[in-house]
Order: C-alpha cells, then structure tokens, then sequence
C-alpha cells in the first residue's frame, strides 16, 4: 500500500512538473479581460500563444500576439493585440484608416472605422507597433507612454481561441 501511494505522488508531481514546464517554455496560456479585440477575441475569452512561434522568425504585420505591456516596469501585465507595424515601417492613422508605409492597411478583422487621426510613426528596428482589433475601445500604442513594443516582450503568437467555443487563430 506505502509503495502505490508514492508511485502516485510521483505520478502527480510529474505530471505537474510537466504542466509548469510546458505552461513557461511552450504557451502562454492567458485570458483576455477586455474588448481591445472584438470581435476577434472577445471579453474573458481564453486563448493559448505559442512561444516557440518566435524562435526561428520574427512576428509579422497581422499576427495576433501576447506581450508585456510596455508601460508596466515590473512585467507582469500581459497585453494581446494585433502587429500593425513592424521596424522600419511608418504608422498612420488618416481619415478612419491605417496606413503603412503610405499604404491602407486592409484589415477585414475590424469592425468599425477607427476614429481620430494619429501618426505618422516610425517604428524603430527590433520593435512593433500593436493596435487593438476594437480600435476605438483599445488601450494600445498610440495611447502608450512607450508606444513601441521591443522584440524580446513578445512572448508568443496567438494561435487558438478555446473559452466561449473554439477559434484557430493561427
């Protein structure tokens, strides 16, 4: 009966061993509290990002990701947003549309006009500029102190909506 009972807490203590392991090197598994990104992702939806989405390339204009949030010095805020802009590029916002490099963005994901005029900005190498899906219900870089996300914050790319249904993302 001992030998059993410690076959299963060395069982359990694997097991959870692993989850740690997977849960800090693998995904980043994150619940998304407000409606930056409706109606991609919406309010207390949970999502899992892949951290090894990143350690062979770097994110690209489009992808979903999770971050630190810039402007908390201690690290802890994680933020999900889309990559709008990446090193090199200029960022506006004109007339209810995002430009890039003097190019409207074309971004079917949106669900209204994005309100206000922002911009241009230049987004320095290694660094990227997030705006939220929801642009006019989004805390996102051009609100920021430090409006530029550098490279090694991101922690993963979203791939897969899994609370309130399943969405790839990916």
């Amino acid at each position: 009966m001992k030998a059993e009972i410690i076959s299963w807490i060395k069982t359990i203590a694997l097991a959870v061993l692993l989850a740690v392991i997977v849960d800090t090197v693998f995904i980043v598994n994150a619940t998304v509290p407000t409606g930056s990104m409706e109606n991609t992702i919406m309010t207390n939806d949970r999502i899992l990002a892949l951290r090894t989405s990143y350690w062979f390339s770097s994110p690209e204009r489009g992808e979903i990701v999770v971050f630190r949030y810039p402007d908390d010095p201690s690290g802890d805020t994680l933020f999900v947003k889309r990559v709008i802009g990446v090193g090199g590029d200029t960022v506006e916002v004109r007339n209810g549309e995002v430009l890039v490099n003097g190019e409207v963005l074309d971004e079917p994901y949106i669900r209204e006009q994005t309100e206000g005029n922002f911009g241009p900005y230049t987004v320095p190498e290694g660094h990227y500029f997030m705006m939220g899906d929801n642009r006019n219900q989004s805390l996102d870089s051009r609100y920021w102190t430090n409006m530029y996300v550098p490279e090694d914050e991101i922690l993963g790319k979203v791939v897969l909506r899994y609370y309130k249904g399943f969405k790839w993302l990916g």
